[in-house]
């Protein structure tokens, strides 16, 4: 005898389809420690028992596989291509997080065309039920590309370093995104700051800005944009002794004075 279907008062009681919190890391310039950031992050956050998966979403610029020190034969390019499935390219990262690596030098990924835009959209479909966090590693500045890759976020970090050109363009790319994707909050991490407090003074300074030239142009008069503040990390030697062995941070100078910025980060983006 065969099984009746469930009734619908069964079927309204089974939980709903977990789905990962998308973050898309992004800058307004390149050489900020966005990649940096996404990989010590994402090692940060699975010490803290999440499942996450960093997604390489500089496409033709990647070099997440040159922080990791890994060597995939399998790229995105290869599951875009239709070479590979998309299983095949998820590969285990050392600090035990999962990464989606691209290829790089591939010119045909330097416009948002609709294979593109399809490709990105069906990814995020298929792995967001898989993980508790996937953090989108995007490409530096505003192009169409970057854009859209942001906007399969559920939140935003910018990652920007002191340096005046640096924080211009995290403006920049603060402004674009309110604007055209009409967010009310995005979040903001300072990296290479010389002195405790240096990140939040430049919150302040980029949020008056803001307040002035940015919330007068969001399309509901009511709301107001919030910069906030997600971290800030100290300039660190040992970043770079990191990035030269090809090594996390987190594994090989866990106690930095940066391992711990960016261990402060991943406990406020959960406690959050």
């Amino acid at each position: 005898m065969s099984s009746l279907p469930p009734s619908p008062a069964t079927e309204a009681a089974s939980p709903p389809k977990r789905r990962a919190r998308i973050c898309a890391i992004t800058s307004g310039k390149g050489g900020v420690g966005k990649t940096f950031l996404s990989a010590n992050l994402a090692a940060a956050l699975a010490r803290q028992g999440e499942r996450v998966l960093v997604l390489d979403a500089d496409l033709g610029l990647a070099n997440l596989d040159v922080v990791l020190n890994l060597f995939p034969k399998i790229t995105l390019h290869d599951v875009f291509t239709g070479k590979a499935q998309l299983e095949q390219a998820i590969l285990p990262a050392p600090g035990g997080f999962s990464v989606l690596l691209a290829g790089s030098g591939l010119v045909e990924y330097s416009r948002l065309t609709p294979e593109v835009r399809e490709q990105l959209q069906h990814i995020i479909d298929t792995v967001a039920p898989r993980f508790d966090r996937i953090l989108i590693d995007t490409g530096a500045g505003i192009s169409e590309v970057v854009l859209y890759a942001v906007s399969l976020a559920d939140e935003v970090v910018v990652v920007a370093t002191p340096e005046p050109t640096s924080l211009t363009d995290a403006y920049a790319t603060i402004k674009v995104l309110a604007t055209q994707q009409q967010r009310s909050a995005i979040s903001l991490v300072v990296n290479q700051v010389s002195r405790s407090g240096e990140g939040r003074a430049i919150r302040g300074q980029l949020q008056l800005v803001v307040d002035r030239f940015v919330t007068p142009a969001l399309t509901d008069p009511s709301v107001t944009f919030k910069l906030e503040l997600l971290g800030e990390i100290p300039s660190d030697t040992a970043v770079r002794m990191a990035i030269q062995k090809r090594q996390l941070l987190l594994e090989v100078l866990p106690g930095s004075a940066a391992a711990k910025g960016v261990m402060a980060v991943a406990a406020k983006m959960i406690g959050g």
